[in-house]
């Protein structure tokens, strides 16, 4: 049998690249993980013979669709839906849905190609996939946003099943859109399966879920700290975003005595230097899930200034949460982050650093924690609603904060066991190949499928 030709990163991408042409955010994505995936398989010729990242990189399937549905005027309206089914080498595909005007199949990839690496470091039986749809919620009635999910459903309830692949929430999709997407299918397939997690608790839905990916962000700041050692207390910090993620992590931190300094939203951010204690997030969770007005009404009311359409990374922390969406801290910022004193950064969104970025962390040695590492609580969460599902029973906050509290050490020191150097712990190589190894000897055992 001739042997392969060397696996190189330009080889490598210049393949992925000429097969998934202008799709940027899964190129970067991809190049993320192959960086320090392509040395590791060069040491263990045996995924480089069976091709397990050339396999890993292509979905199983992805599933595109037309919905169509009548606004409150009557008007019938079109969206683009779509699933990919990325990979279920180690358990039914898991990922959320996301309904927002910029999603494509570029990000949507991106999005499943990360979930791989992180459903595998949750220890769960999970594997990955992701997907949604073109349509924008915002200024949708809610009889507009369930017609939509409805008919979003129809088509989706046939790719989908609680052995199968259990969609979630995401950006735009939220306990609202869950609840109409979850009655549909029930109305379709006749019967109360766990398809889809983020539920209702009165209906199948688990404790703590909407506070998981931000409280096992902090968590696992929390370990990365005490691997120093250092804590959390009187750490000034600054988060990006004001949704479910950012709110919940700006809880946690505050729980745990450190003083969360900014949030941000699409129009801009705001920056108390007093910090946001219990009663100011109260404020600004009611003003995002309620009100849904923008956060220049909590500096009005707090009498703060408002940095209009501007992020928050050139104010001095020594903590950074970035919390919002894919490429929202670049190079230029985090060296800004770095000038001005930060000793660490844990993403809570996913991919919002880019390249540069992530390079700049790892050069100055601040501690770094990827995405597929420090915002897997939330999907660590809807697999321990899955699990309460096949069990019929239901588990306490304590219960649950505690088995997230769990897994979140478990994937520090994963991390910590694969990226240790000389003088620096390396979370991204840690994570990516923590990540991989357990997926790609699934493969494996499958032999060529």
């Amino acid at each position: 049998m001739p042997e392969r030709n060397e696996l190189t990163l330009k080889h490598f991408m210049s393949g992925l690249k000429r097969r998934n042409p202008g799709e940027t955010e899964f190129h970067q994505a991809v190049e993320e993980v192959a960086t320090y995936l392509i040395p590791y398989v060069a040491k263990y010729p045996k995924y480089h013979t069976a091709q397990i990242l050339e396999r890993m990189t292509e979905p199983d399937r992805i599933i595109i669709f037309r919905v169509c549905w009548e606004d409150d005027q009557g008007n019938v309206r079109v969206n683009r839906g779509y699933r990919v089914q990325f990979n279920n080498a180690i358990g039914p595909y898991k990922g959320g849905l996301r309904f927002h005007p910029s999603v494509n199949l570029s990000i949507l990839k991106f999005l499943g190609f990360e979930q791989i690496f992180k459903n595998s470091l949750t220890t769960l039986p999970i594997g990955a996939g992701k997907g949604g749809a073109d349509f924008n919620p915002k200024g949708k009635s809610d009889r507009e946003v369930m017609r939509f999910c409805q008919a979003f459903m129809t088509e989706l309830s046939k790719h989908i099943g609680e052995s199968t692949d259990v969609p979630a929430g995401d950006i735009g999709v939220g306990a609202r859109e869950i609840s109409f997407m979850f009655g549909q299918y029930k109305r379709l397939k006749n019967e109360f399966t766990g398809t889809l997690t983020g539920k209702g608790l009165e209906f199948g839905g688990s404790k703590i879920r909407k506070e998981a990916t931000g409280f096992g962000c902090i968590y696992f700041m929390q370990e990365m700290l005490k691997h120093q050692p250092d804590d959390l207390q009187g750490k000034s910090c600054t988060i990006s975003g004001s949704g479910n993620v950012a709110q919940y992590a700006a809880l946690k931190l505050i729980q745990l005595g450190a003083k969360v300094i900014t949030m941000s939203d699409s129009s801009g951010f705001v920056h108390d230097p007093d910090g946001i204690n219990e009663e100011k997030l109260n404020f600004i969770i009611d003003l995002k899930t309620v009100k849904r007005q923008s956060l220049a009404e909590y500096a009005k009311h707090y009498k703060l200034d408002f940095h209009k359409d501007q992020r928050p990374w050139s104010v001095p922390c020594q903590l950074a949460f970035p919390c919002a969406t894919q490429n929202e801290l670049n190079e230029q910022e985090a060296k800004a982050l770095l000038h001005n004193g930060c000793i660490g950064v844990a993403e809570g969104a996913n991919m919002p650093t880019t390249i540069g970025a992530i390079q700049a962390f790892q050069n100055a040695k601040i501690l770094f924690a990827p995405g597929k590492a420090s915002n897997a609580g939330g999907v660590a969460v809807s697999g321990l609603e899955m699990t309460q599902n096949s069990i019929r029973m239901s588990w306490s906050n304590e219960e649950l904060d505690k088995r997230l509290r769990d897994i979140m050490i478990d994937i520090h020191q994963k991390c910590v066991d694969h990226g240790s150097e000389k003088d620096y712990i390396d979370y991204v190589k840690g994570a990516n190949v923590a990540g991989f190894t357990k997926v790609a000897d699934a493969m494996l055992a499958y032999g060529v499928l």
